[in-house]
This record gives C-alpha cells, sequence and structure tokens, in this order.
C-alpha cells in the first residue's frame, strides 16, 4: 500500500509505502527513492515509549504547583541520584531526569522547600509515570512520584506551601 504525503509541508510529496508481510514501512522521496525503512516493531516501540500517561493529568486528587526544588533519591539497590524537582502537590513530586527510572520503581527521597531550602525532608515514593522528553506539560524530561509514605507534617508543609501558591483555603489546623 502507498500513502502520499499531501498535508505535512515539511515531507510533501513523499510517500509512505507499507509492506504488511514484511511488517515495514519504507519512506519514499519525490523521485521515487527509497530513503529509509523502519520495521514495525521500531514503530510500536517509538509509540510506547512516546505515549502519553495512561492517568489524565486531571485526575490528580491533591493540587500541585510548578516549583523548582532540589531533590536526592536513590533506588532500593542503592543508586543514588540529584536533581531538581519541577512540580510538587500533596500526592508527589515531579523529578527532572533525561534518563527516568521505569515505572513502579521505588524510591526513597530528600527534598528542600523553598522557605527553608537547607532543611531537607523525607519521603518514599514509587515512579508513577515517566515523560521520556519534554512536552507540552513537563518541560523537561523526568517522571512523576507518588508519595508512598511521607510524615504528616512533611505532608502538611507541602500541601500549605502549594495552597499558598494556589490561593486555596487551607485545611490545617493552627
Amino acid at each position: 500500500m502507498k500513502f502520499p504525503v499531501v498535508s505535512s509541508n515539511r515531507h510533501k510529496g513523499k510517500t509512505l509505502e507499507i509492506d504488511s508481510s514484511k511488517e515495514v514501512i519504507t519512506l519514499v522521496g519525490i523521485n521515487g527513492e527509497p530513503m529509509g525503512s523502519l520495521a514495525w516493531d521500531f514503530l510500536v516501540d517509538q509509540i510506547l515509549t512516546y505515549r502519553k500517561p495512561q492517568q489524565s493529568r486531571e485526575a490528580r486528587s491533591e493540587p500541585r504547583i510548578s516549583l523548582s526544588i532540589r531533590v536526592k533519591y536513590h533506588t532500593p539497590e542503592g543508586t543514588q541520584f540529584e536533581s531538581r524537582a519541577g512540580g510538587i502537590g500533596g500526592g508527589g513530586l515531579f523529578i527532572e531526569s533525561f534518563t527516568p527510572l521505569a515505572v513502579g520503581t521505588k524510591l526513597a527521597m530528600e527534598f528542600t522547600l523553598p522557605e527553608s531550602p537547607g532543611e531537607w525532608l523525607s519521603a518514599k515514593g514509587v515512579i508513577a509515570w515517566v515523560c521520556p522528553k519534554a512536552d507540552q506539560y513537563t518541560f523537561s524530561p523526568g517522571m512523576g512520584v507518588r508519595f508512598s509514605d511521607i510524615a504528616t507534617e512533611t505532608r502538611n508543609r507541602v500541601l500549605s506551601l502549594v495552597h499558598s501558591v494556589k490561593g486555596i483555603p487551607s485545611d490545617e489546623p493552627k
């Protein structure tokens, strides 16, 4: 089967040829010359790698804010990392990373908040989703970490910060 490229200005005039018996897609140039081929396996892997997370970003039960804070984390195997979190909320945070870890990986973390940048707060989490490249929601690649164990006081401090930035009245007792 042949499919001409007609609406993409950069590639108008080229053709995609699909060979289902070989499970290959070939890009053919304007003059009919083959420009390259990809196996279906590779295309499927690319689609799965760059798809949006299953969970809708609107499905969060906790408010969050975009905020750059320092974060240190390590895996159960003991591999340690230091990075930046690009967002935080009562349910978790987004750790920026060019080599995000796999969904389901458990992490022990320490992070700072702007009002006390020298104080490290501890929590544990699980990687809930991965963004392998920057997109319209995240300005850098990384991983969304859902808190699995966080002290009530630490969570309340995170929520207080989020509520103050968003202008949401806090339910926290005074």
